[in-house]
Parts: structure tokens; sequence; C-alpha cells
């Protein structure tokens, strides 16, 4: 076998993990920062909460 396979195939062992590593690794960034997006929209757009603490206010208030 010619030296140049063994470097494929050095090449092959090395570099298939690491392009499956980054590769994962960016669809986990690209989740994460998905769902950091999501719970900012839900707790920004949240108008039906109270707009003080829970019991501040005593029920019989008025």
């Amino acid at each position: 076998m010619p030296n140049s396979y063994f470097a494929l195939l050095d090449m092959a062992i090395v570099g298939v993990p690491t392009i499956l590593f980054v590769v994962w690794q960016l669809v986990s960034i690209n989740r994460e920062i998905a769902r950091d997006k999501a719970k900012k929209a839900e707790r920004d757009e949240s108008p039906e909460r109270a707009g003080h603490p829970v019991g501040e206010h005593r029920l019989n208030d008025r």
C-alpha cells in the first residue's frame, strides 16, 4: 500500500470525528440560542401577570 493511502487513512481517522464534533457543537449552540430567545420572548410578552408582587395588597383592599 503506498504511503499516500496511509496519509489519507490518517486524515480520515482524525478529520471525520473532528468535523462531526464541530457540526454537533454548532447544532447544540443554535438550539441553546433558540431556547434563550423563546424564554426571553415569553418573559417579555406576559401582560396577564400582576404588575406588582403577589401578596402586596390584601384581597379586600378596595
